[in-house]
């Protein structure tokens, strides 16, 4: 590819994770590199999805410290491991992947873990050729605007409502 695009999965539902991970499975069975940036998913414990990636070749993970998509009773705490987090990804990226995924990091600027701008100028300053996706629920509009696929994920139904809880093998 000579141009690589803006690809962002945001919205209330679920599955803009799993969305991602099968692309990212995709680009490796065409022998792409691929780096994957969790922001407020710490390692351990860890997701089916990551365990089995941790077994390919090819693939880079950075991993954020702190943080739970959900917990946020350290905001200062968080805000710091986001922004060494980014710190990290940007000096990675700069090494030329085909497809870099953002997990979870369109909610970053809504609680204020990270300026918006650092998103605007990360944007500028990618390697042209890298597919860029970014994941979370409230992507703000200056992202979508520079984005050339948006896919909104929508909670139509969910079991949660019905007293399901995340089950192994499915939420995580």
């Amino acid at each position: 590819m000579s141009r690589g695009l803006l690809q962002i999965y945001t919205g209330n539902g679920k599955g803009k994770t799993t969305a991602a991970t099968g692309l990212i499975l995709r680009a490796l069975g065409q022998n792409w590199r691929v780096l994957l940036v969790r922001f407020l998913k710490p390692a351990e414990p860890p997701s089916g999805e990551l365990t089995m990636l941790r077994q390919l070749p090819g693939i880079d993970i950075i991993d954020a410290g702190l943080g739970g998509v959900y917990d946020a009773s350290d905001p200062v705490a968080v805000a710091q491991d986001v922004q060494q987090t980014f710190i990290r990804a940007k000096a990675q990226m700069a090494q030329g992947y085909d497809l870099v995924v953002f997990d979870e990091f369109n909610g970053l600027f809504r609680r204020n873990y990270l300026a918006l701008e650092e998103a605007l100028e990360l944007l500028d300053s990618r390697p042209p050729a890298s597919e860029l996706v970014l994941t979370g629920r409230h992507a703000p509009a200056a992202l979508i605007e520079r984005a050339d696929l948006v896919t909104s994920m929508d909670a139509v139904r969910h079991p949660y409502e019905q007293g399901i809880g995340a089950r192994q093998g499915i939420e995580f």
